[in-house]
């Protein structure tokens, strides 16, 4: 096939348009660039590790107070700051799961689009 040409200026305006158009489209369809994706594994891993020494400090507390308030040795000390590890490592399982799921969810989406 050889090159079209134009001659008529409304048909070039025309095909202007309609190249404008599809630009617009082409960019709409574009994929998205991945930086972003970086700092949302970064924002949960802190979440992560904030979910996991908020348990810890949880569990401390309440093991401290409990041993002021009863004037026990450090029993429950130790006990609820290991149900607050256990809780911190509940939570941080969970969160994996929600990640993982999310991940999927994505990949899915992306092999529909494709």
């Amino acid at each position: 096939m050889g090159v079209l040409r134009v001659t008529d200026p409304d048909q070039k305006q025309q095909i202007q348009q309609l190249e404008a158009r599809l630009e617009a489209v082409r960019k709409t369809q574009a994929p998205k660039p991945r930086a972003d994706e970086h700092y949302s594994q970064a924002n949960m891993a802190w979440r992560m590790v904030i979910e996991m020494v908020s348990g810890l400090g949880i569990g401390f507390g309440i093991g401290y107070g409990l041993d002021r308030l009863f004037g026990t040795i450090p029993i429950f000390l130790v006990i609820f700051t290991l149900l607050g590890l256990a809780a911190g490592i509940k939570t941080m399982i969970r969160t994996s799961k929600e990640i993982q799921e999310q991940i999927l969810a994505d990949e899915a989406e992306k092999n529909e689009r494709v």
